[in-house]
């Protein structure tokens, strides 16, 4: 600003180049700002501007294979068979099975054949211990044979290698038709 400007009070109250002046009212108290604010608030910008995008990639999905997903085929209400003997088992058959199951493998057993049944379904079968003891894969394993009958379906005579997962409770490995071998040792 010149001398002779001020006094008068024309011209511009700015003469600095590239500054942004307001046009002042009388008597106004203007802050001086030097760019410091405008800075923090473009960080505080910034600083939600990548909280939002990050936080909102955790709704995207998107497919994993480069050329979209295969379509599956829609199945609902499936759980699977409950058991590895029969698929018509249902979760007590199965609980009175594995009951027999142990009782007929425990290695300090009297080896005799064990048998089970329920009266609600109508299922039962037999097992009994088709070796001695053995140990595989670091487990106490046994063949077995069963012998299981249905309600509503012919009666099935398998043979089966089972291992001892706990104290009680024993899994079965595989099985086959009696008669064929269910696996090596």
């Amino acid at each position: 600003m010149t001398r002779e400007s001020a006094r008068t009070g024309s011209g511009s109250p700015c003469t600095l180049l590239y500054r942004a002046c307001h046009a002042q009212n009388e008597g106004a108290i203007m802050p001086h700002h030097d760019g410091r604010l405008a800075l923090v608030l473009m960080r505080r910008i910034a600083l939600a501007a990548t909280l939002g995008l990050s936080l909102s990639a955790c709704s995207i999905s998107m497919p994993l294979s480069p050329f979209g997903a295969a379509q599956e085929p829609l199945t609902t209400g499936s759980i699977g068979p409950v058991s590895p003997l029969a698929d018509v088992h249902d979760h007590e058959d199965w609980r009175r099975a594995r009951a027999a199951l142990a009782v007929a493998l425990d290695p300090q057993g009297s080896g005799t054949r064990v048998t089970w049944d329920n009266p609600d379904t109508g299922n039962g079968g037999a097992f009994e211990s088709a070796s001695k003891a053995y140990v595989q894969d670091d487990r106490v394993c046994r063949d077995f044979a069963a012998d299981l009958s249905f309600a509503e379906k012919n009666p099935r005579v398998v043979s089966g290698i089972a291992c001892r997962m706990s104290e009680s409770d024993w899994r079965i490995d595989r099985t086959a038709p009696r008669g064929e071998r269910a696996g090596a040792r």
